[in-house]
């Protein structure tokens, strides 16, 4: 992964061999803490949806990509070192937590760069283009028949956008703005 200033991106990546990533609540909420640590300081969270065998996050990233540290022999930025970080420290804790081992994810986890997307030729605009994967992130409990409505789901920011819960990630105003969809 590579983030580069002012773009949106998906990210998201799967249990390896589609095994469970999230056993319990407090697989998910120890989740939640490490991202707040490591990924959280360094972008903006659109979206986000955490099922119980992949994630999924829409995020902003603004100028902190910038700050290119050395780790070990790669020049990293710190929104892909912090994603690093987040995989490598949780599936230690969920190893042990639930005495296993080996890889938990997929070895490499995808990020689509949406501002790059050619929407010239489609039919619909970018804003159009970001509003698809937002939506698209949170039906993923409703397409997996886990709930019957997106803001159903605990582990997502769809709760925050439905006005059920105050979520500590999401920036509702650039969601706002990036997307053609009213959120309000």
């Amino acid at each position: 992964m590579k983030f580069e200033s002012d773009k949106i991106y998906h990210v998201y990546n799967q249990g390896n061999n589609h095994e469970v990533l999230f056993l319990t609540d407090d697989d998910y909420k120890y989740f939640q803490s490490l991202f707040t640590s490591y990924v959280l300081p360094h972008c903006e969270v659109l979206g986000w949806c955490l099922m119980p065998n992949h994630f999924h996050f829409q995020l902003y990233v603004d100028d902190r990509c910038l700050e290119i540290k050395k780790q070990g022999a790669l020049f990293i930025d710190p929104v892909t070192n912090g994603f690093r970080k987040l995989l490598s420290a949780y599936s230690h804790a969920f190893n042990k937590r639930h005495n296993r081992s080996g890889a938990l994810f997929r070895p490499k986890t995808k990020a689509k760069c949406l501002s790059d997307m050619d929407s010239s030729n489609a039919p619909f605009s970018l804003g159009d283009f970001y509003s698809n994967y937002f939506f698209y992130i949170h039906q993923n409990p409703v397409k997996d028949s886990l709930v019957k409505n997106a803001g159903d789901w605990k582990w997502s920011s769809s709760n925050f956008y439905f006005g059920k819960v105050k979520d500590q990630w999401c920036n509702k105003e650039l969601a706002v703005k990036y997307c053609s969809y009213n959120l309000t």
